[in-house]
């Protein structure tokens, strides 16, 4: 078998399990994966997190699993499993993105999009920084289009866990938050404010970014644009 076919088999298989997931992606219930999860006993981090990155792979929501990290397992372990379980699906994907079709892509489109991906490529781990910062970028369709890139791969893997843990831990506080409200639990006002408190940081990173990225750098005057003092006189010859 040929590497085109087998490449050609594995895309398509994918494409399949891809179509089916989104089909029934509305059957994604937190409910039904809290009960699931809680159900695996002490492999129930470990089933998560794989359920997790099976998500991003699968274009389906990590927005839900998010929030049943936070339910399931607490702020601190929640943000943590939902840190690696989406860390690991962008690295999944990514990976499929660029040993599949990259090379397939990068051969037909055009020069626009050609100019594109080199800018991307220019910005580096920069770029998937500002990207995982602002979360109004889909993250499921990003880690696909970053693998079309040559940034290298251990670039992507620590700007993408890094930078997403202030987004992360928003979300994983709201799932919490939501646990803790259901629960009737102590303390559920300063829960409560906490997790907005985190929202609307979150709310304020693209215009920090934004603004931050924006900002013109002084570079220091070369010797040829120091001024020279009209005051310098020369020693009076007596």
């Amino acid at each position: 078998m040929s590497k085109q076919l087998a490449r050609l088999l594995v895309l398509s298989a994918l494409g399949g399990v891809i179509a089916v997931a989104l089909l029934y992606r509305e059957q994604l219930d937190p409910a039904a994966i809290l009960a699931w999860v809680a159900s695996a006993g002490p492999a129930g981090p470990l089933t998560f997190i794989l359920v997790y990155a099976l998500a991003a792979v699968l274009f389906l929501p990590g927005s839900v699993l998010t929030l049943a990290g936070g339910a399931l397992f607490g702020p601190l372990w929640g943000t943590l499993f939902n840190l690696i379980g989406a860390s690991l699906g962008a690295a999944l994907a990514f990976l499929v993105s660029r040993y599949l079709v990259a090379d397939w892509v990068r051969r037909r489109v055009g020069g626009r999009a050609n100019r594109l991906i080199e800018g991307v490529e220019a910005e580096g781990w920069r770029f998937v920084a500002f990207t995982r910062l602002v979360p109004l970028f889909p993250f499921n369709l990003l880690n696909y289009a970053l693998g079309l890139t040559r940034i290298p791969f251990l670039h992507y893997v620590l700007a993408t866990a890094v930078c997403m843990v202030p987004a992360t831990l928003a979300f994983t506080w709201i799932g919490f938050a939501g646990r803790e409200a259901a629960g009737g639990g102590e303390g559920l006002i300063q829960t409560g404010l906490i997790a907005l408190g985190l929202v609307a940081a979150v709310a304020f990173l693209p215009r920090l970014v934004i603004r931050l990225r924006g900002r013109p750098t002084q570079d220091p005057p070369s010797p040829a644009q120091t001024p020279v003092s009209s005051d310098t006189t020369t020693p009076r010859q007596e």
